[in-house]
């Protein structure tokens, strides 16, 4: 789902980065964020709804909302949509409010 060709703009190749998710091995790249990295990966649901378990992808992109909360690197409440992808990082779906109990 990464934007290759485009009739203005130019996508140069970056490095890839790899890291877990939901225990599995994959790969983003170079200037990605957490949530980014996932969408170009086809994975679009990041968290679920505490109330009625509905999926939450990709919303606002800016950090304001919560539907891309997730555990990282067992950290809750990560806005992943403005987290960096880092080098070896371990992301999970976040099913709850994210309390440490």
């Amino acid at each position: 789902m990464r934007i290759k060709d485009h009739p203005i703009l130019t996508f140069p190749e970056r490095k890839p980065i790899r890291f877990r998710f939901e225990g599995e091995a994959v790969e983003g790249r170079e200037g990605d964020t957490i949530a980014s990295a996932l969408h170009a990966l086809g994975i679009t649901t990041l968290s679920y709804s505490i109330k009625l378990g509905r999926p939450r992808g990709f919303y606002c992109a800016i950090g304001n909302c919560s539907s891309c909360n997730m555990l990282v690197d067992g950290k809750p409440n990560v806005r992943t949509c403005i987290t960096p992808l880092t080098p070896g990082i371990d992301v999970k779906r976040q099913t709850d409010k994210g309390v440490l109990t």
